[in-house]
């Protein structure tokens, strides 16, 4: 294992399926999480869902503002209690950390969310970092959580950012539109066109897309730290680059 602290991102469409949590998709990053503590790393998980997780309790309409952040409220126990249940099956500890994106231009706050985080992992306990998105505005639409991940990487010491999202990796064009669509394995530079792509999330309750992962991985290239890019469906992909160096499938954004 060459990474001693990761960062893993997991989306609102790998967590929802058919209107609901996919529990089976939880337990299965859970039990990668596990697998990763028991090699030696420490783990960071932001997690995207809360507004989805809602939404399965109560049917608001998720185009007002004001029922996002109502969804997110209902959503964030719920989701919490699914997590609390699979760690629990491996013998592990979880903390929720809220944030909102004015909390990383705060010295005060993000020394005082660091300092937590280091107590955490120092104890053996992941950290589920999401948005406030109770009280945030911008924050809703501030790419599911994709940007706040690569903020979190940074500020929690994170050796890489892993995503794991409802597309392989990064492609030279659109596979929706090209069959000839491939992979970009290896992206050693994001040009400025890329960076302002519009952004076209797929699933109902994503706030992000392509666009918001490239912002991510620009910024963190910036401070010299890679992001690697895969889908959250099948992890086999994500076992093999960590555990056997083994890259296969996805896209690393590198330094």
């Amino acid at each position: 294992m060459k990474f001693k602290r990761i960062v893993i991102k997991v989306g609102s469409a790998v967590l929802s399926e058919n209107g609901e949590i996919s529990k089976e998709r939880i337990l299965n990053i859970v039990s990668l999480i596990a697998e990763l503590k028991s090699s030696g790393a420490e783990v960071v998980l932001v997690s995207s869902g809360a507004v989805s997780a809602g939404y399965t309790k109560v049917k608001l309409d998720k185009s007002v503002l004001a029922n996002r952040q109502a969804l997110a409220s209902i959503g964030q126990q719920y989701l919490m209690s699914i997590y609390h249940k699979k760690f629990e099956k491996f013998g592990i500890n979880i903390a929720q950390v809220l944030m909102i994106e004015n909390d990383f231009d705060s010295k005060k706050r993000s020394k005082n969310a660091k300092r937590t985080v280091e107590v955490l992992l120092k104890n053996g306990i992941v950290p589920i970092v999401n948005e406030n998105d109770t009280v945030a505005i911008e924050e809703l639409t501030f790419g599911d959580n994709d940007q706040l991940s690569a903020h979190s990487t940074l500020l929690f010491g994170g050796e890489i950012l892993i995503i794991l999202s409802d597309i392989d990796g990064y492609y030279d064009k659109n596979p929706k539109e090209f069959s000839d669509a491939k992979i970009l394995k290896f992206v050693d530079k994001i040009e400025e066109k890329e960076l302002l792509q519009e952004v076209s999330p797929n699933n109902e309750f994503a706030t992000g897309g392509i666009v918001t992962k490239l912002k991510s991985a620009h910024f963190l290239q910036k401070n010299g730290i890679p992001m690697f890019l895969t889908s959250g469906f099948n992890l086999e992909h994500l076992r093999n680059f960590l555990f056997q160096n083994r890259f296969e499938k996805g896209t690393l954004f590198k330094i």
